[in-house]
């Protein structure tokens, strides 16, 4: 046992932190500053503040100086304001030393947390917070934990998928397809009107094998387990995130205690004069902005401005479905002898880039009109200003993102109607499914916009920042005077100049990447199993190259105090809802599971798939087409029977093409299944959610033990004041 401990402890080693480099530190008692109880105070000691802590007091200084007098121009503040009309050309802080050269703090952070071959250990949390600041020093953590729980995802994915293709060879539907007898052939009614042909199933076989891949009993086990793995996640952030704060001394922080933004209290100068009231936290005079006159309007215009915004993203996810039509009715007008399953795949892979190019460039767009959009709402705080500019641009970049994606999933060639009698929009056929459903599409969707996005994202990171640098170099190089260019050796503030400013909004750009690669992982795993697995992949150089990029491209950022990731964990919880819905009608609607299980334990004899084709297959005599959509295509004339994927009766019935009683049942097995689905997992994450508290026991009776001992400490130092006895300064607290 000792030698397997022995084993365990030196593999533990290369994960774990390395202790030798960063050593572990010791908790620290911090609390806001009172001249009345200074006795709290370590003020002699050096760590008393920490240079994060430094840099954030001059920049809090700097941000809300006028440098002329008030009455006559209200704008004439902070550094910023200087900056912009060039009188300075940057205020930041400086890095700690140089990459090059040992014996600094950020050389030890660039080798041993940077370094993509240290990308399998834990994160030295503490002193990233130390060097940048609480809120990048959050981000990480959560980063690193998101990551941590893409593992057992990862796992089960590729198990899923490894089960897919055991199972393919024995798939009965897929073998009908691709292996039948002799000569026999399905003949499909054509995809679209007069220049498309009678097309042969069994052309479609890779189609259906591909399909078959992520439409297979796991998907259902992966969907469900997924939507608990989106409960776990949030739950144990929860703990992990209150183990952190508690560390860093962030559970008293109050938001309310947050000072006014400097754009803020410059643009409300000039709308709110000799308005101002005093804020019942801070007890200081703030300038007041009238609510019904300016907050409001500017409110409902913000938010308009924005819903026009997703109508112009749903007109282009429109825009792809009709390149989408007109390419396969082109394609089939040129008589190209291509088997029908390239046509649908070559077309969804071209529609996916177009749409991945669309999205790229309405980005640019949103961020910039958004971040306008919400200096208008007058936001007081640095906070709120987040909040509702992440609320904006989410809710952009979610219809930007997923509307292509939410369209084949659920509407695409579900109300097309059916040969003869088809339902037009603009006299133009709609768009339909290949014959084993849309699945294979919203796959290659989800592949191609999520590994698309996460590359273009990851090589625009890297290249943004090193042309901004050289830009900066050449800017160095041309100002800077003959004596500082005789220097052997630069000084820092002139290296750091040559850094690209990073700043209050940039980390949002980094949770948003995330936070939308977290919906492509739980909302549409259903539908691609293997998503985990990539943004496992992705997550583990992100970190890593993130960090690079803090410490080799970007100016030291001034540091700003947050007690959690904010906003960002509603967003999750609404995904994580959302997730359990879009899954249950993923499985439900989209694939062929409910229908084969209707066919397999209703239908069926043997309680096998044995004749699920033919059954899942309508007949449609060619005699029934509509005048200008019947096929001119030569050799098609000894077709007198094309099949289509629906449940109505024969051509020859009765009541022709009518929806059959079999077609009402799986409609209903399909509701029922969302309805147990989303049921099930709703009371299971109740239950996960019960069974894990917020806060660890232990923890929290630390936190009173705290709380406690201060106010112990207070009673006696008050008690001492009171009898005349000068109070010694405390050691305990800093």
């Amino acid at each position: 046992m000792d030698s397997v401990q022995s084993a365990v402890d030196k593999l533990l080693g290369y994960i774990y932190v390395d202790t030798a480099n960063f050593p572990q530190k010791g908790h620290r008692f911090t609390a806001v500053y009172s001249r009345t109880k200074e006795y709290l105070f370590d003020t002699e000691s050096v760590e008393f503040f920490t240079p994060a802590i430094r840099s954030r007091i001059v920049d809090f200084i700097l941000d809300r100086t006028y440098y002329e007098d008030k009455s006559l121009d209200p704008n004439a503040l902070g550094i910023n304001r200087l900056i912009t009309e060039g009188v300075y050309s940057a205020a930041y802080p400086l890095h700690d030393g140089d990459l090059k050269v040992p014996g600094s703090q950020r050389y030890l952070l660039y080798h041993e947390w940077a370094s993509v071959k240290r990308c399998f250990r834990y994160q030295p949390l503490d002193y990233i917070k130390d060097y940048f600041g609480v809120k990048i020093g959050l981000y990480f953590a959560w980063l690193g934990f998101y990551t941590h729980m893409l593992l057992p995802a990862s796992v089960v994915g590729l198990i899923c998928f490894a089960y897919s293709w055991i199972t393919l060879p024995h798939n009965k539907p897929t073998e009908d397809i691709c292996n039948r007898n002799g000569n026999e052939s399905i003949w499909m009614c054509p995809l679209c009107d007069h220049w498309c042909d009678y097309w042969d199933l069994r052309e479609t076989c890779f189609h259906a094998q591909v399909t078959y891949l992520f439409d297979n009993p796991s998907t259902v086990f992966f969907a469900i387990f997924m939507s608990f793995w989106g409960a776990m996640f949030l739950e144990l952030w929860k703990r992990y995130s209150a183990e952190i704060t508690h560390r860093w001394d962030l559970t008293s922080f109050d938001i309310n205690e947050e000072h006014p933004r400097p754009q803020y209290l410059m643009r409300v100068a000039r709308f709110s004069k000799n308005r101002t009231r005093k804020n019942s936290i801070t007890l200081e005079e703030e300038p007041y902005v009238p609510f019904w006159s300016l907050r409001l309007p500017a409110t409902v215009f913000s938010f308009s401005v924005v819903l026009l915004l997703v109508l112009l993203a749903l007109a282009a996810v429109l825009g792809v479905v009709l390149y989408r039509v007109s390419v396969l009715a082109a394609w089939h007008g040129l008589k190209a002898e291509v088997e029908t399953s390239s046509v649908i795949l070559i077309t969804s892979v071209t529609a996916a880039c177009i749409n991945l190019c669309c999205i790229v460039i309405f980005n640019w767009f949103y961020m910039w009109l958004a971040e306008r959009l919400t200096e208008m709402e007058l936001l007081r705080t640095q906070t709120e200003f987040d909040d509702s500019l992440t609320l904006k641009i989410y809710l952009l970049q979610f219809v930007n993102y997923y509307a292509s994606i939410f369209y084949i999933a659920f509407f695409k060639g579900k109300f097309v109607g059916r040969p003869g009698e088809y339902n037009r929009i603009f006299h133009y056929r709609q768009e339909e499914c290949g014959p084993g459903g849309c699945l294979m599409e919203l796959c290659i969707q989800l592949a191609i916009i999520m590994v698309g996005k996460q590359a273009v994202n990851t090589l625009l990171e890297m290249v943004y920042p090193l042309y901004y640098k050289w830009v900066n170099t050449i800017k160095v190089k041309t100002g800077i005077s003959d004596s500082q260019k005789e220097l052997k050796k630069p000084l820092q503030w002139c290296k750091d100049y040559k850094l690209v400013e990073w700043g209050p909004s940039s980390l949002f750009d980094e949770y948003l990447e995330m936070v939308l690669q977290y919906g492509f992982v739980t909302i549409f795993v259903a539908a691609f199993p293997l998503a985990p697995f990539f943004a496992l992949l992705n997550n583990i150089l992100e970190m890593r190259l993130d960090a690079q990029k803090l410490l080799q491209f970007y100016r030291r950022p001034v540091t700003q105090r947050v007690r959690d990731i904010g906003v960002w964990y509603r967003i999750l919880d609404s995904i994580g809802k959302l997730s359990v819905i879009t899954n249950a009608f993923i499985i439900a609607f989209t694939t062929d599971f409910i229908p084969r299980l209707v066919y397999k334990y209703v239908v069926s004899e043997n309680g096998t798939l044995e004749g699920y084709l033919d059954f899942s297959l309508a007949t449609f005599n060619v005699t029934d087409f509509e005048d200008g959509s019947r096929p001119l295509m030569l050799g098609s004339e000894h077709v007198e029977v094309c099949r289509y994927p629906d449940f109505r009766m024969a051509h020859n019935d009765t009541n022709r093409y009518a929806k059959t009683d079999l077609y009402w049942h799986i409609l209903a097995a399909r509701f029922a299944f969302v309805v147990v689905f989303e049921n099930v997992v709703a009371l299971v994450m109740i239950l996960v959610r019960w069974c894990i508290p917020d806060v660890p026991r232990v923890l929290r009776a630390q936190i009173r033990r705290e709380a406690y001992l201060t106010n112990e400490m207070i009673i006696a130092k008050e008690a001492q004041r009171a009898r005349g006895d000068k109070p010694s300064p405390s050691r305990s607290a800093r």
